[in-house]
């Protein structure tokens, strides 16, 4: 059974909401780009170098990333080299297997969170301010007690103005209890608190929220080594989890601050926010392959359920839904066909 038709079976054969907010919460993506790549290989017909080097730019312009373009161009040339290809049709496919494939390379055991068995999970959040990283942990917090845990939230981003009154308003929402400080304080000691509290009220998770200060790296450094080393002294072990929020609608800045980040402190995971606002999706991809960081969550909407798990398949799926669905019935694939 070919890519396509795995992949058609798996996300429409049996349609769900999570496969249809990937395909609502790439529509802009899937409009700048899918169109244009259906347009280029109406255009071209055969394949050939010219061809290449336009759907080349285009995944650039997407913000897949130099390298990642690089490795995907190179796989996709020796693909039609061995099969033989002589025109396009047949190509998208090929690009959505390669694009998964890109993805998942050495994501063995990358999969979802490092939950804990005994004792609080401890998530620590961590980005620039702007990003959504508070609206982030409110729904982390909603989804979480939605599947039956108890949840506290920790306000560590003590020194911008409204941030833990912000906090707060998510943890009502959601009912989430919030260990707080007032303004200024050092975000150390509200770690502190916070997991001595996780642990007395046996809390299942304990989602950190930190300052979003980019101004110099030695100053995130070290602040970000100081949270981290009195959370893991009251939970050796812990945080389980350290996740950069980036903003997708920034592109290659959002690569830029992950870099940063990922010098200063131990990221396990990228939570992208803001996916369905922008039509440079590809920036997924870019973040994977040139960091090794896998993204974990994406932000597909504005409503408390469109933070969804990330999942290579799913994102594949929204950016080439329609492209995808014409081809198979041209080729005369069906979900039912073996």
């Amino acid at each position: 059974m070919s890519f396509f038709k795995k992949l058609r079976e798996k996300m429409t054969g049996k349609p769900d909401e999570t496969t249809e907010k990937y395909k609502d919460g790439l529509e802009k993506t899937r409009t700048s780009f899918t169109s244009k790549v259906n347009d280029l290989i109406a255009r071209y017909r055969k394949v050939d170098e010219d061809f290449f080097e336009e759907l080349e730019d285009l995944l650039l312009q997407a913000d897949v990333g130099f390298e990642t373009v690089m490795q995907l161009m190179d796989d996709l040339r020796f693909e039609v080299q061995r099969r033989n290809v002589k025109d396009t049709e047949g190509l998208q496919t090929a690009i959505s297997e390669k694009l998964v494939d890109i993805y998942r390379k050495g994501e063995e055991g990358e999969g979802g969170l490092n939950m804990q068995e005994e004792g609080p999970t401890v998530i620590l959040l961590v980005g620039v301010n702007g990003v959504g990283k508070t609206t982030t942990i409110g729904k982390l917090a909603h989804r979480f007690i939605r599947e039956g845990k108890t949840v506290m939230l920790a306000a560590g981003d003590t020194f911008r103005a409204g941030a833990i009154d912000q906090l707060q308003v998510w943890g009502d929402r959601v009912g989430a209890e919030v260990i707080r400080q007032a303004e200024n304080s050092d975000p150390a000691a509200v770690m502190y608190d916070a997991v001595r509290a996780a642990k007395n009220r046996k809390v299942d998770v304990l989602i950190c929220d930190t300052a979003g200060r980019l101004q110099n790296k030695v100053n995130l450094m070290n602040e970000l080594e100081k949270v981290h080393r009195v959370i893991g002294r009251e939970l050796p072990g812990a945080p389980h989890e350290t996740l950069l929020a980036l903003d997708a609608t920034t592109g290659q800045n959002a690569l830029i601050q992950a870099e940063t980040f990922k010098e200063a402190t131990d990221v396990t995971g990228i939570v992208l926010t803001k996916l369905d606002g922008t039509a440079k999706g590809g920036i997924v991809l870019a973040i994977r392959n040139k960091l090794g960081i896998p993204v974990k969550f994406v932000g597909l909407g504005e409503g408390m359920e469109d933070l969804q798990p990330f999942d290579a398949e799913r994102y594949v799926y929204g950016l080439f839904a329609e492209g995808l669905e014409q081809e198979a019935e041209t080729l005369g694939e069906s979900p039912e066909e073996d």
